[in-house]
This record gives structure tokens, sequence and C-alpha cells, in this order.
């Protein structure tokens, strides 16, 4: 059944794609798919040979044929010479671009309509309530992991089948250009911006560059598609008077058409009103804290841009699961652990702050905190802000990893005199001393950058 769906390739396709040069090989010549991966590859499917940072598809081009595959596209500077293997071989200037072309390609030749996300917070966790929304009426295809970059946006386009009916597709970056080439692939039915804030400030130069970088998703969107916008973030409300685009506006304040009254959080989740613009709605949410509340609302809005009816869009939302390191509770011995070690920036770190304080109430805190990473110039100021923010925030013991962990303790010490144990150490030395100082009913937030591995640190407080 699935191979059925499955949108083949023709050689002829695959020029007409990425305007490539046919080496050799049967114009007529039908493939089933489109693979990156020499490991995963199957002997119907096309490889592309991409230059990564760590390997290049061209040195294992050899190999893919050898196992049976028929075809590649290759980069002219890679061409070597393939006539006598009797395969299609195409040569092209870049082959991350043509990668992406062949899924814009595809994207547009089928009846898929698209969504697309973006934000410095939030994106992952709105792609998948969206999705969740989405998929109570209509076949739902949507990224996976990170796929959000142009490899990871293409590869999910590439697996569109003639079934879908939607694909929610999250757009990450980090430097000027990345998100206007993504929505050049994707061309969005709808874009999302959940909000605007300190991240990839290394690549973007300041928040300003964030904003405009976010912004380019705008110009993308079809001409009569509509920009969903957090009414909340004042600088998501700039860029909705830079766009011709329809814009419906999602939030806690009065401007928003889509909004939450009476939010409630606990420890297994959220529970809010949800006002459309024609009705009101209770849903429950398994996920808490006030920007999940703010995610949720944006999956409700496209859900409502597309007529679903209150009802699917409480199902969808309800039948939510949080992402696996975004602010995942559990109960170990006791000890009450929240995981939020997907990833982390000044503004992400403060949310998770303010619910940990939220969720805590009068029990002994924890906080666990490695790098906030891609802050360029900006790297040392705030890391020192973080830390005067944790010194306040009623901690009683704060355990820092990273190079900037001095940063981090210079600013907490600053703040707070007395009061807060701090703990300087690599991972393996701060669950050690962690684990002998945690009590029943203590609350403990492990959080950083999604390169500090922090996981590690919950993985050893579950064993």
């Amino acid at each position: 059944m699935g191979n059925k769906q499955k949108i083949l390739w023709t050689t002829a396709e695959i020029l007409e794609a990425t305007k490539g040069d046919l080496l050799c090989g049967d114009i007529k010549h039908i493939f089933e798919g489109v693979s990156i991966d020499s490991r995963t590859i199957s002997a119907n499917e096309l490889f592309v040979a991409i230059k990564g940072n760590v390997y290049d598809g061209h040195s294992f081009a050899s190999d893919v044929i050898n196992s049976g595959v028929r075809g590649l596209i290759i980069s002219k500077d890679d061409a070597g010479d393939w006539q006598d293997k009797g395969i299609v071989c195409v040569a092209v200037s870049d082959t991350t671009k043509a990668l992406g072309d062949l899924a814009s390609f595809n994207r547009r030749r089928t009846d898929v309509s698209v969504v697309a996300i973006t934000g410095s917070n939030g994106k992952t966790t709105t792609r998948e309530m969206t999705a969740s929304v989405v998929s109570t009426r209509y076949k739902t295809l949507s990224s996976k992991g990170n796929f959000n970059n142009e490899i990871g946006l293409p590869l999910t386009l590439l697996d569109l089948k003639n079934s879908h009916q939607w694909a929610v597709l999250e757009l990450g970056m980090n430097r000027p250009g990345e998100i206007d080439r993504l929505g050049e692939i994707c061309i969005p039915d709808i874009g999302v911006i959940t909000n605007i804030g300190f991240a990839h400030l290394e690549g973007l130069g300041s928040i300003e560059g964030v904003m405009n970088a976010k912004g380019e998703l705008l110009k993308r969107i079809k001409p009569e598609g509509t920009a969903v916008l957090n009414a909340d973030d004042p600088r998501v409300l700039y860029l909705s008077t830079k766009t011709s685009k329809k814009v419906l506006y999602f939030g806690l304040s009065e401007d928003a058409r889509i909004k939450a009254l009476d939010v409630n959080e606990t420890t297994t989740g959220s529970s809010f009103t949800l006002v459309l613009p024609e009705e009101r709605i209770p849903i429950e949410l398994r996920a808490s804290g006030r920007f999940m509340v703010l995610n949720a609302l944006a999956a409700a809005s496209v859900g409502y841009i597309i007529g679903l009816s209150s009802e699917e869009i409480k199902a969808g939302l309800e039948y939510f699961q949080p992402v696996k390191g975004r602010i995942n509770i559990f109960d170990v011995r006791g000890v009450h652990i929240i995981d939020d070690t997907y990833n982390a920036n000044p503004d992400s770190m403060e949310a998770a702050i303010r619910i940990f304080s939220s969720l805590k109430g009068s029990s002994r805190g924890i906080l666990v905190a490695g790098d906030m990473l891609e802050l360029g110039e900006y790297a040392e100021s705030m890391h020192i802000k973080i830390g005067a923010l944790f010194a306040g925030s009623n901690i009683a013991r704060l355990y820092i990893t990273g190079e900037f962990a001095e940063a981090v303790a210079n600013g907490a010490g600053k703040e707070d005199k007395n009061s807060m144990d701090i703990f300087i150490g690599d991972r393996e030395e701060i669950l050690e001393d962690l684990k002998k100082s945690l009590m029943p009913g203590d609350w403990v937030l492990v959080k950083g950058s999604r390169a500090m591995g922090m996981e590690k640190i919950v993985e050893g407080l579950k064993n």
C-alpha cells in the first residue's frame, strides 16, 4: 500500500527540478525516492551526494553504486567518470541546493497545502501541536526531530505521498537568508511565527537581525495565504506591519483573535478556555507553562484558518504529547525532575525558570544549567544576566557547567551573596554531587543548549 502511494521520479523530472546536466543514463528511468544516506538507501532510490561539515557524500558514491543503486546527483566539481556504470548521473553546481529544488518540485506537483512554523522558541512543540490538530481531519505529513534546515526540510517534503493533504513543517535558521530559502522550497499557505528572542545571535548579530531573519517567512507565504502571529510579542507585531498578507493574531492579550482565558498550570499540564472568534471551549493540555499555552494557541489558529471545528481543535490539542526534553516532568524516588534539555537560549531559560518557580512552590529547588550557545559577542553578558535571574528565583542550589559557567556564577553572586549554593563542574561531577544531595520533595530543573548534552544528567538521575 505504501509503495503505491509513493511519488515516482523520472530522470526527466529530476533534470527539470534541478536544472542539472545529464552526464549519462536513461532519460525515462524511474526512481521510487530520493536519499542522502548511503547506509539506508534502497536500490530503487536516487542518491544525492551532499557535502556536509563532517562527511562528503561523494566519498560514498562508488559504494552506493556497487550496492545496486542506479542513480546519482553529484557536484560538477566531483563529476568523475560514471559512463560505464550503466547508471543515471546528473551533475549540478550545488548538491544541497539541488536537494531543495527536488523538494520544491515535489511540493508543487502535489495537491498538498503547507503550514510553515518558525520562531526563536517553541517551534518544535508548536509544530507537533499543529500536526496533531490538523490530522484530526486531514492526512498530514510533519517534520521529524530537528529536520528544519536546508537538508532536513527537503527530506521531509521528499516523503510526500499522493495521499497527503497537509504538511506541517518547522523552519530553523542561524543566518540571514536561510528562512527565505526554506520558504522558497516549501511555499507556505500558512506561516506561523511563534516569537522573536535572543537566539542565534552569533550568526545574526543582533535581536533586530533575528527579527528580520524570522520575517523572511512572511514574503514567502502564498499571496492568498495567512500569517499566524503572536500578538504578545512586540517584534512579531512590528513584522505584521510589513506584510500585505492576511494576519490572524494569537496570544493572551486583548489584541489577539485566538486567545486563552482562565489559564491554570499544574504538574500534569495546563487548563484554559480557548477563545475562538465565534465560541469558547475548555482545553486540558498535557504540557505545563504559559509558553505551552501560547504554542497551543498558534496551533489552534491554524486549525481555525483551515475550517476545523472547535471540537476537532480541542481533540488535537488534548491528544498532543510533550516533545522529549521539552518540560517533561517525572518523579524519581520522590524527587520531581523537569527535563527541559532539548535546547536553550535566554528567553527559553527565563520561561523555564518561571514555570519551575510556579510548580515547585515552597519546596526546595535545584537548577542544573548548561551553556546557551550561538550568542556570539553577547554570550558573556547574557550568561551573567541569566545568573542574576537564577539568583532571584528562590533556588537553593545551582549547578553550572560549560565555558560560561563562571559568568553565570558571577551574575548569580552579584544578586545573591549568601543563600544559594553554587557548584561548577562537568556533567559527571555534577551528577555525582547531585545524587548525594537530593531529598524527597525536591524539584530539579535541567536545561542547556542541545550541544551541551544535558540529557545525560537526566538519564543519570533516572538510573
